[in-house]
């Protein structure tokens, strides 16, 4: 997920909490949870009403809140390791009880195992040497050795919120709220629906040449979310609650790789334990606990239960997390999976049910979510055609997917869905009556979005973007800006951008207008995925040489404030032409024909080294081709670009610009090349590493505007691809190599020092540097007829140029600091030699 979708959660929940209430017909029950023997407090029990599905879990502390009906009378607490425990409730609304449990011994054949207390050993352990069999025999039993493999898929997502744990409020506005709350399975807390998405489909595989796709029949979905892009979120839902394999060595949860308990490397990384025999749908089975050797580790605790037979079949599995993990805002998670055996024992995965409470607010004030996926009509007989497994797509969705009528649902839902589950719109229409809640609603859309609606629902025209309305620069002083941008609901396929721009300093007039024609039609904005479009642009605008923020717009407020002056500028006119398309395989190709003019200023003088003479400005007519390889990238579509989340994807680009001399009107003979990788590398639970690498030549002789200038990052922020020590312009090269590598240590070190643990910080190393050179060719020094440089500018000797930094992130969950160091060139003026910079960074 990204900041803005984090900020879209906190937002909705202070919207309801400012206005909403509690449900008054329960009791609210508090209480430890210890063990009987030692009097330490249990963390992760289960604490549920008796013969329900209505419960919680014990936190670190051993302490737990669980709101019940008015009419119940017995809580039950269990536990791995420990003696279930049934107790009776007070008839007091508000009552904080005490639960202790007593310690159990298993006991499988011969062989005692005492989870509590014990000494852990792996050599000669009877659990150990069971849970490798299991492990030895996952792929024998895998739908994925047949050579077809299909069957029919309901998904259900469900989000709601949680508001109702403080005192009473006056609640006459909102009283019919009532009729749609219910209990979270996991806490026992009221929760208020705010989102419903349903999916029906089928699945299809072939072994050879492999191939997976999914036809979508039919979709729906209603709630608060419906301001955010639906394409963005469902790639942000398929990738969050990604689908979960217990038999693959890696579970992806949460943009986050944990470990399976069947994964190659779990006994080195889980306990595991014979905790007893049970019956599971008719066979008996071994009842196998498992914990990470550490708390803190990127794994989950749980059971499986695994038949008592030669095949080591698991015929279910219940996954919960680790006590002391730091993962952001989840505050419990419960997974369980249900398998039947085909006649030919391969194993088929029946039903999947991931429960999450997200703590966005404070611990009691959160997000409920809860993704099932149900699956029936297995089968491994080759489809009648193959030509599904032909397109490029690897999810096709039916033209009328989301046309399809109640009656469809209910005939071929393969679960059922509650009445208050699916009545989200209806109550949305009752909240929107509400004055207060409409007009927090729109002004919170223009917050996340960056835009303002110019209509109650499916905006034709909106205006924005609101973050770059107003700035400021060395040039222009104060800048105002008014923009916007029409959407499909307009037109699917043809969409306009642009905006006017005035500095109260220079007074001068900029603009920028792009017309777009899409030849896929799209559902709400041109950026959607797969892009194949022309575009035709047209700009006069600020050029700040050197300060190329990739990832925000060059006049956005909050990078207004500068460590040092911004004058390295120039005045820049671009007419262009572009060719953009992507396909499914995330391969895409790009071709613009570009017309550039640039003007010097008098903050930066283009004067010829030969004659003295200054230019007032030079043309460039040129061509560009760019290749982009993104396989298994996932990102969320915004008016204003897009955001990728999943950068354990590797990104390879590589792009070419060629101009000649009176063609296209243009001054020069110009070439240069420019290649790039970057990836996330995970290390289980010592975190991850971002890596960036890029190369660059410029092959002709050019005057320095069109040199490689490395991107200075004068802001305060936290920018990649930039060098926050260095000043704008202060090297230029023709040839260069740079990296920049972030290595987030996952709390390695914070997480093992007593109290500070306790805030769960993440340690962040950086590194990065550019090696680059300038030719003669390219130098004024030894070339006629070029520019020559500024005199704050430098040839780049044969030393890089390097910085290094120290972070913690994670300060209130959002928040990264770094300190960063500049460790070559030291003797350049007007330098900063080390500083703080800041970001705001969600992650879980």
């Amino acid at each position: 997920m990204t900041f803005k979708i984090y900020f879209f959660l906190t937002s909705i929940l202070f919207v309801l909490n400012s206005t909403f209430f509690e449900a008054s017909a329960q009791k609210k029950i508090k209480g430890t949870v210890t063990d009987s023997l030692t009097n330490e407090a249990l963390p992760f029990v289960s604490v549920y009403v008796t013969g329900t599905t209505v419960g919680t879990m014990t936190d670190n502390s051993g302490k737990f809140l669980l709101v019940v009906p008015a009419s119940s009378m017995t809580i039950t607490a269990s536990s791995i390791a420990y003696k279930e425990k049934t107790i009776s409730l007070p008839i007091d609304k508000l009552s904080n009880i005490r639960i202790q449990l007593t310690p159990a011994s298993y006991s499988i054949s011969e062989v005692v195992v005492k989870p509590k207390k014990e000494r852990y050993k792996r050599k000669g352990n009877p659990a150990v040497d069971f849970v490798k069999k299991v492990i030895d025999s996952k792929e024998r039993y895998s739908p994925y050795n047949k050579d077809y493999y299909n069957y029919k898929h309901y998904e259900k997502i469900n989000f709601a919120v949680n508001v109702f744990e403080k005192e009473e409020k006056d609640i006459s506005k909102f009283s019919f709220l009532t009729n749609y709350l219910y209990t979270s399975e996991l806490s026992g807390r009221q929760v208020l629906p705010i989102s419903t998405k349903e999916m029906l489909g089928y699945y299809f595989y072939q072994k050879s040449p492999r191939s997976e796709k999914r036809i979508v029949n039919a979709k729906k979905s209603s709630g608060l979310d419906e301001m955010l892009s639906e394409s963005g979120v469902d790639q942000v839902l398929s990738e969050v609650f990604k689908d979960i394999d217990i038999y693959d060595n890696n579970i992806n949860l949460f943009l986050k790789p944990f470990v399976s308990p069947l994964s190659t490397m779990g006994p080195s990384f889980y306990k595991y334990y014979l905790l007893d025999t049970v019956m599971i749908a008719n066979e008996r089975c071994v009842d196998l606990g498992f914990v990470p050797f550490s708390s803190q580790s990127t794994g989950f605790t749980g059971h499986l239960y695994i038949t008592l037979d030669s095949t080591h079949f698991v015929k279910k599995a219940k996954l919960n997390l680790p006590r002391d993990i730091n993962l952001n805002f989840v505050q419990n998670l419960s997974i369980e999976q249900q398998f039947n055996r085909a006649a030919d024992g391969t194993r088929l995965l029946m039903r999947d049910d991931v429960l999450v409470e997200f703590s966005i607010l404070t611990k009691s004030e959160g997000l409920y979510a809860r993704r099932t996926n149900t699956y029936a009509n297995h089968s491994f007989i080759r489809p009648e055609s193959l030509s599904l497994f032909e397109s490029e797509e690897n999810t096709v969705t039916e033209e009328d997917a989301t046309l399809k009528p109640e009656s469809y649902w209910v005939e071929n839902r393969l679960d059922t869905i509650g009445v208050k589950e699916n009545s989200v719109d209806q109550m949305l229409v009752q909240l929107r009556n509400n004055p207060l809640f409409y007009y927090s609603e729109k002004v919170l859309a223009a917050m996340v979005t960056g835009y303002v609606e110019t209509a109650p629902k499916n905006s034709k025209i909106n205006i924005g973007p609101m973050y770059s309305i107003i700035s400021s620069n060395s040039v222009e002083g104060l800048r105002l800006r008014a923009g916007g941008m029409t959407t499909a609901h307009l037109n699917d396929q043809l969409f306009f951008k642009g905006y006017m721009a005035y500095g109260i300093k220079d007074q001068k007039a900029k603009y920028n207008a792009e017309l777009e024609y899409s030849f896929n039609k799209k559902k709400e904005q041109a950026n959607e995925f797969p892009i194949h479009s022309i575009k035709a642009s047209y700009k006069y605008d600020l050029n700040r040489l050197g300060q190329h923020y990739l990832y925000s717009t060059d006049d956005n407020m909050f990078l207004s404030f500068k460590r040092q002056k911004d004058d390295k500028i120039t005045y820049l006119r671009v007419a262009k032409l572009s060719y953009n398309q992507e396909f499914y395989s995330h391969f895409s190709i790009g071709f613009d024909v570009r017309y550039r003019t640039e003007y010097a200023t008098p903050y930066l003088a283009f004067r010829n080294n030969t004659t003295g003479t200054n230019i007032n400005s030079y043309s460039l007519g040129d061509i560009e081709l760019r290749l982009r390889y993104a396989p298994g990238e996932k990102f969320y579509p915004t008016s204003s670009g897009r955001l990728s989340f999943s950068r354990n994807s590797p990104v390879f680009t590589l792009s070419h610009v060629l101009a000649k001399k009176g063609v296209l009107n243009s001054d020069y003979d110009y070439s240069y090349t420019e290649l790039g990788f970057k990836k996330r590398f995970w290390f289980s639970a010592f975190g991850n590493a971002n890596v960036i690498v890029k190369a660059g030549k410029v092959w002709t002789k050019a005057p320095f505007p069109l040199l490689i200038i490395p991107n200075a990052n004068l802001s305060y922020t936290i920018q990649y691809e930039s060098y926050p020590m260095m000043n704008a312009l202060e090297f230029i090269n023709d040839q260069y190599v740079s990296w920049d590598l972030n290595y987030n240590m996952n709390g390695l070190i914070l997480n093992r020092i007593p109290l500070i643990k306790y805030m769960k910080l993440r340690e962040i190393l950086s590194f990065r540097g550019l090696y680059g050179d300038l030719s003669k060719k390219n130098d004024p020094a030894y070339t006629k007829d070029l520019f020559q440089f500024p005199s704050s500018s430098y040839k780049m000797g044969n030393v890089p140029y390097m910085e290094a930094g120290v972070g913690v992130e994670n300060i209130f969950k959002i928040i990264r600091i770094d300190y960063v160091w500049r460790l070559t060139y030291l003797n350049h003026p007007n330098i900063d030699k080390g500083g703080i910079r800041v970001s705001m960074n969600f992650s879980f």
